[in-house]
Parts: C-alpha cells; structure tokens; sequence
C-alpha cells in the first residue's frame, strides 16, 4: 500500500463542486499527465478540448442529461477520438493512409488511446485533493456537440470529464468482486459459479442503496443493468462514427 494506491482505491464520482476555476497550472499539469499515457504505436490518437465558455458549457449540461454539473465545476475536459492528424499525416507525407485509418482497428486504437489519457488526467486531479465525473451523457447528441466544439472529419467526442473543487463527497459505491472480474488463464466457464457471484453482489449493492437511503431504495445490480440496457439508446451511433469517417471496413 502506498499513497498512490490508496488515492486509486478511494475513487468516486463527485457531482457538486465549488464555485472554483482550476489554474492554467493545474489544467496543464492534467493535460500533460494525460499525454503521458500509454498509446498504441506512438499514434496518439486522441485530443482532449477545455471547455470554458459559459454558453457552451450551459449548452453540453443539457444535452447532457441535463446534469448540472457538466456546467457548473473547475474545468471541463471533452476527449476525443482523433485520427484527423494522420489525415494531415497522409497530406504531408504524400501518401494514401484513408484504408488504414478508417479501419475498425483504428477506431478501437483512437478510443483506447482517449480513454488511457482520460484516466490519467482523472488521476492527476484527484491527486490534487480535485473531484472528477465522466461524463458519457455528451454522446445523447453528437451532431449537435460536434457543432458546438467544432469538431472535425475523422474526430469524435467520445466523453467529458467534469473537475473541480468538491462540495460534497459521495459515498464509494461498491464494485464486483475480484473473482468476478479477474479470470486466470482464461474465461470463467462455471456459469453457476459466475451467477452466484453476482447474486452476492446483488446483496452487497442493496445493502448498499437500503442504508445510503434509510431503506427507501434497494436496488440490485442486475436490476439495474437489465433496466438500463432495456431503453434504446444513442442508436444514431454507428452512423454518426461512420460520417465521420471511422470504422467503415
């Protein structure tokens, strides 16, 4: 156990934050930690826009949800998927890359990249005593986003980070057991094994909710998940990534 452990270990989501900007220093500290994430092949395919402007902010809170807090924080992070580069790569270099980054791979390579920087600049902000949310609600309307941050081809919002000072700490909400996550030298196979282990962690999360709530909630885990994967959602996405001229083979 050591403290940078320890500041991993008690993560959560904060969604009220005080009424503080971040400094030019913070924010380039967090950005610069970002860039120093692992990227596959040097690529570093991704882009990350600070969010300031009132008005835009206003406008990403409400598509966004609306959640408050996507407007109201210290700063507000958008990461990206970026290929638009290896574009200006394939410009500058005289050479046709268009097969390569329209890949699927590629695709994968651009979100993996964003979101290994996205969790070092979380991070860094927590190890500044700062709060974080991600924020996924930014992808309800990606053409809309798009035009509000100017996003070019071959660039997509994928998710924004919400940091700040916070206001009020949330409780850590329990997470899957370890035997349900880590699997050694392949796949569980036992499948009553693995439903067991969830019907604990069911127990384990309406513990959790009964006495978050004073018992006015108890929600289990699977119930959860079962009700929120049964609303369609974001269906425009497969098209919208296309247009923008990823994973078309």
């Amino acid at each position: 156990m050591n403290n940078i452990i320890e500041k991993i270990l008690d993560h959560r989501s904060i969604r009220s934050f005080e009424d503080k900007l971040l400094s030019g220093e913070q924010i380039n500290t967090i950005v610069e930690c970002a860039q120093a994430a692992s990227t596959s092949s040097y690529i570093q395919a991704y882009s990350i826009i600070g969010v300031t402007d009132p008005e835009k902010k206003a406008k990403l809170a409400e598509l966004a949800g609306p959640q408050s807090y996507v407007e109201k924080n210290g700063h507000l992070f958008v990461f990206c998927a970026d290929l638009y580069r290896q574009d200006m790569v394939s410009e500058m270099e005289n050479t046709d890359l268009s097969e390569s980054i329209e890949s699927t791979e590629k695709f994968m390579v651009a979100c993996i990249d964003a979101a290994l920087a996205a969790q070092n600049a979380a991070l860094a902000a927590e190890s500044m005593d700062l709060g974080i949310c991600y924020i996924g609600g930014i992808r309800n309307n990606l053409p809309e986003v798009s035009a509000i941050l100017n996003i070019p081809h071959r660039v997509i919002p994928l998710f924004a980070l919400a940091v700040g000072y916070p206001k009020n700490r949330s409780d850590k909400k329990p997470r899957l057991p370890l035997s349900n996550i880590y699997h050694e030298n392949g796949y569980q196979e036992d499948k009553q094994e693995f439903i067991g282990q969830l019907e604990e962690y069911n127990e384990t999360i309406s513990s959790y909710y009964e006495l978050r709530t004073n018992g006015k909630r108890k929600d289990t885990w699977t119930g959860q998940m079962a009700g929120m994967l049964g609303k369609k959602s974001r269906l425009y996405m497969k098209d919208y990534v296309e247009k923008q001229g990823f994973k078309k083979h």
